[in-house]
């Protein structure tokens, strides 16, 4: 009869020895030769994903440099799920498990793998932009905006968008870096900085059912002092336009 606790025990040596050779024994009884094929297919695998999914980050490190970080990660890191898609989430988690922890990790690199997930997400989106009402053609100044459910708005301390392996910023800059992500009717998927007037408006217009784009831009503006809203007003009928050119604004309501 099987033994299904001794079996069970079996499977979470050789897991963990997969996942662990260094500090976690193989069990018994099993060739080195065998395992060592194991451990390289378990390794490149999680090497591959991790790579693929954040290849700024991979830029950053030398070759030995990197394993000792995906190797970290295979040992510490227990995944929330078996999708290969949501692989790169789970790097991200473990990222902010490292910075909590207080590791001396580059004091981007939690923004920087955020960064480099959400393109991935977005990419992945299942939302369909057909499926939403609206007019393509109309003026998002005179009509109800719509909002594209494939739109949104980043903000981070470093300039994630400028981060490479010649540039790594040891502080961040006293403004923070604010970032429209969009995925296009062609199903790319863009970034474009923004400034503060740009994401407020970006996030009235998402809460937005009943106003013109012209109406939400004057609230907008209402908070602030007279010249200064009537300084912004341009801008802000200009940010409305872009928005429609980048497809973050679909068009407006039927």
């Amino acid at each position: 009869m099987l033994d299904l606790n001794a079996t069970q025990s079996l499977q979470y040596r050789f897991t963990a020895h997969l996942r662990d050779p260094a500090r976690a024994s193989a069990p018994a009884g099993i060739e080195d030769r065998r395992l060592e094929v194991y451990r390289d297919l378990v390794y490149a695998n999680m090497e591959s994903f991790i790579s693929s999914n954040f290849p700024i980050i991979r830029s950053l490190y030398a070759d030995a440099e990197w394993e000792v970080l995906a190797r970290a990660f295979l040992r510490e890191h227990r995944c929330h799920t078996p999708l290969f898609p949501e692989f790169g989430r789970e790097f991200l988690r473990w990222l902010e498990t490292r910075q909590a922890q207080g590791h001396d990790d580059p004091p981007f690199l939690l923004e920087l793998a955020h960064y480099e997930w959400a393109e991935l997400a977005l990419s992945l989106d299942e939302a369909d932009i057909g499926a939403v009402p609206h007019d393509p053609a109309g003026d998002p100044l005179v009509g109800i905006p719509v909002i594209s459910p494939l739109a949104c708005v980043l903000a981070y301390r470093f300039p994630v968008h400028h981060i490479s392996a010649d540039w790594r910023p040891a502080e961040a800059p006293a403004e923070p870096t604010l970032l429209l992500l969009v995925r296009n009717r062609d199903d790319m998927v863009r970034f474009h900085e923004i400034n503060a007037l740009s994401a407020l408006l970006i996030e009235r217009l998402q809460q937005n059912q009943t106003a013109s784009g012209a109406e939400c831009l004057d609230a907008l503006l209402a908070g602030y002092d007279p010249a200064t809203a009537e300084n912004l007003r341009p801008a802000g009928i200009a940010v409305l336009h872009e928005l429609r050119e980048h497809e973050a604004i679909l068009g407006t309501r039927l």
